[in-house]
């Protein structure tokens, strides 16, 4: 199996990476980011924020139908993942990493974009959009995670050093396996597996310390600075796509019996969020799971692009 680097050394992006460098919390850092251009670009800019087990290069068949459509595709890799700076001391937050974020559009000159966030990413761009209205020309998220508030459902907390230890323990297989499991009901491709292979890398190379821990940081970001709440606050245009036959639930295996059988009910949870957040669309697919752009991308993208391109 690949032995990666600390970010993503040696694992090849289906288009040519670019860094931002910037400083944050008295810090310099890098913003690994795709930026693609259209042939024939209809004025527009969409920006994909990934989930927390994806990078920028899980959106490869998304950018490829953006861009044939005249969007300009921004997809970067948050500071703590993937081909981005893993800082060892940083206080992780979705504002922060909005911020970071606005601040690599404002370098590239764009005032407005679409934001669309997958799984983590889901909660990153509702932050952005709750952040910078004026900036988010329209907003989708595509299973996101955080539609529940696990520690109010009764999910008991866990250190920062639990969640490092947990993540020293990840290799190949646990990811295979669960993926397998949460994301796709049981069922497994051979499309799956880069996916894999790219975070177990991360996780065999030698900077696996450097890239639990900041696993482990940003865990415990996701599980304590819930969005949910502030949905009904959200004011751009917004479309929610959710794969029924996801189970996601953060801290799951932490939680009685009786509480994490309720957890990560997508189809409740899908419904409850569209009807919070004003003027929502909800699409749902039913035989798909957590990644219906990765499970499916050809029916994914023909929904994207329908949402995007409604007025």
């Amino acid at each position: 199996m690949p032995r990666y680097g600390p970010r993503l050394e040696g694992f090849e992006y289906p288009r040519p990476v670019q860094t931002f460098a910037f400083t944050s919390q008295s810090q310099p850092l890098e913003m690994a980011y795709l930026d693609v251009a259209p042939a024939r670009p209809n004025g527009r800019t969409a920006v994909l924020l990934h989930g927390k087990n994806f990078c920028a290069a899980t959106w490869v068949s998304t950018i490829d139908a953006l861009t044939a459509a005249g969007f300009r595709v921004i997809a970067p890799d948050q500071v703590g993942f993937c081909k981005s700076s893993k800082p060892s001391g940083y206080q992780y937050s979705f504002g922060q990493l909005a911020a970071n974020t606005h601040a690599l559009l404002d370098m590239l000159g764009i005032e407005r974009a679409v934001i669309v966030g997958h799984s983590m990413g889901g909660m990153l761009a509702a932050r952005y959009a709750l952040q910078y209205p004026e900036a988010t020309e329209r907003l989708v998220l595509v299973n996101p995670i955080g539609l529940e508030d696990w520690k109010a459902e009764g999910v008991p907390w866990r250190s920062i050093d639990a969640w490092n230890e947990r993540e020293m323990k990840t290799s190949f297989d646990s990811i295979r396996d669960y993926q397998r499991t949460v994301y796709y009901s049981g069922d497994w491709k051979p499309a799956y597996e880069p996916w894999v292979r790219m975070l177990g890398g991360m996780y065999a190379g030698d900077g696996r310390k450097a890239v639990a821990w900041s696993q482990a940081l940003t865990s415990d970001m996701v599980f304590n600075q819930p969005v949910v709440y502030e949905f009904p606050r959200i004011a751009a245009p917004t479309t929610l796509f959710v794969g029924l036959k996801d189970r996601t639930a953060i801290g799951k295996d932490l939680a009685p019996p009786e509480v994490a059988k309720r957890l990560g009910d997508y189809p409740a949870l899908g419904r409850r969020a569209a009807a919070a957040i004003p003027g929502a669309t909800l699409v749902e697919f039913a035989e798909l799971g957590h990644s219906p752009q990765v499970e499916d991308p050809a029916r994914f993208n023909a929904e994207l692009l329908k949402a995007v391109s409604a007025p």
